[in-house]
């Protein structure tokens, strides 16, 4: 199929737009006009019949077809049941014969009427007079030759007319073409620049409520565009960050094993660091990997499915409780229900635990409740506060605190929460910090 650019669619509706007018003119035009030319020439009939006073002079029957062409002529004739013609125009007689038949049948005063002669329409109109010799009808006829003069002058006229509005609209027609291809050329040198990775010039058109509306949009989304440039950024920058220490380390131990720097009693030692180093970075990338595919998800392809609090709680309990047997763990709404995707809440579970433990003193709690349509998953811990400054940055990605270790957790638990409709939050409680995830039922 063949393209069409934007002007060849303005002329094209344009045209079309033209055409459509042309084509209701030519079909409903002429029979308008037609109803109501036919309507006025009775009009004229009835006021010539009443001006009627004294009967026309007898012409011959030859000059009948003849007036025809004659303009807003009307003529008369009168009848009478006793008496049948009494006097006026000479007509045909089968013009003569359908005109009685019509006044004889009438039961009103007034009556209007028409029939075809020789190609043409003959209009009449019977008025019923009550006289001295009975009931006598005055019809009063006219050729349609003034109708069809009329309308073809009219449509002559109109024809003149609407090519002159064509041809004058095509001055609007050029501005039109200009004023829609304005802001759609500035739009279209804007993605030109996104193309390029050029998006710090901003895009704002006011005027016109459409575009209006369009420039927000790919204003908002060039926002969207500088905000993902700079979290991919920032995201390399502490992946290489993240990454590049422990293979440092490693690689160092490697080649100090190598080259005998190490004695053989510290050997083992050694292949301890690079193991220990080695599974560092296994988790640093298992995170961010992690994280990448979270932020692609999206939250109508979650698989939820029935979730019992305790059933992941006292799992953690068993595992986090060898590293850190002075820790006492509390569960607490064991009982509790819910949906979601398990292997997700697990892992939310498990970083928010994970991140108890770096500042618990004594206690992790673990709590689940339902308040109205909702549940909602405490973790706590007895250790410091969280300075307040880093509060509203807690669960951005790669954000450490004090005892961090990659930053990425507590941006996981987020992202989890906002793929089940819910969101995190942190508090400072009088004991110790509270992470609260809030979760629709």
């Amino acid at each position: 199929m063949k393209k069409v650019n934007l002007t060849q669619r303005i002329w094209l509706s344009f045209i079309s737009l033209i055409l459509l007018v042309g084509l209701l003119l030519v079909v409903v035009y002429p029979i308008s006009v037609k109803s109501t030319l036919t309507a006025e020439m009775y009009r004229i009939i009835e006021k010539e019949q009443e001006r009627y006073t004294v009967p026309s002079e007898y012409q011959p029957e030859a000059d009948f077809n003849e007036r025809r062409d004659a303009e807003r002529l009307v003529m008369h004739l009168f009848l009478a049941k006793e008496y049948g013609r009494l006097q006026g125009e000479p007509v045909p007689f089968e013009v003569f014969i359908e005109m009685k038949d019509r006044a004889y049948k009438q039961m009103t005063d007034y009556g209007s009427y028409e029939l075809t002669y020789d190609n043409s329409t003959l209009f009449f109109v019977v008025k019923k007079i009550d006289t001295y010799m009975g009931e006598v009808y005055h019809i009063s006829y006219m050729w349609d030759s003034y109708r069809d003069q009329m309308v073809n002058q009219l449509w002559e006229r109109l024809l003149y007319i609407l090519i002159l509005a064509s041809l004058l609209s095509l001055i609007p027609a050029f501005w039109l073409k200009n004023y829609l291809r304005q802001p759609l050329t500035i739009l279209g040198n804007h993605f030109e620049q996104i193309a390029n990775r050029n998006w710090q010039e901003p895009f704002e058109w006011r005027g016109d409520q459409d575009f209006q509306k369009l420039s927000f949009q790919f204003e908002q989304m060039r926002q969207n565009l500088i905000n993902y440039d700079k979290a991919q950024k920032t995201f390399i920058q502490h992946a290489s960050h993240e990454l590049k220490t422990p293979i440092m380390v490693v690689k160092s131990y490697a080649k100090s094993v190598k080259d005998g720097i190490f004695p053989q009693d510290n050997i083992e030692q050694a292949m301890d660091v690079i193991i220990e180093e080695t599974n560092r970075m296994e988790k640093r990338v298992k995170d961010m990997l992690y994280y990448t595919k979270l932020d692609s998800i999206k939250e109508e392809i979650i698989h939820r499915e029935e979730i019992i609090f305790g059933s992941i709680g006292y799992q953690l309990q068993e595992r986090y409780r060898v590293q850190r047997n002075d820790l006492s763990f509390i569960i607490e709404g064991a009982e509790v229900t819910f949906y979601g995707d398990k292997e997700q809440v697990q892992i939310l579970l498990e970083n928010l635990v994970e991140n108890a433990l770096r500042y618990a003193q004594t206690t992790i709690t673990m709590k689940a409740l339902i308040v109205n349509d909702t549940v909602e998953i405490t973790v706590s811990n007895d250790g410091e506060h969280i300075p307040s400054k880093e509060l509203r940055h807690i669960f951005t990605p790669f954000r450490k605190g004090n005892k961090g270790q990659f930053g990425l957790g507590l941006a996981i638990v987020k992202r989890i929460a906002e793929l089940h409709g819910g969101y995190p939050t942190v508090i400072n409680e009088e004991d110790g910090v509270s992470f609260k995830i809030y979760l629709p039922l």
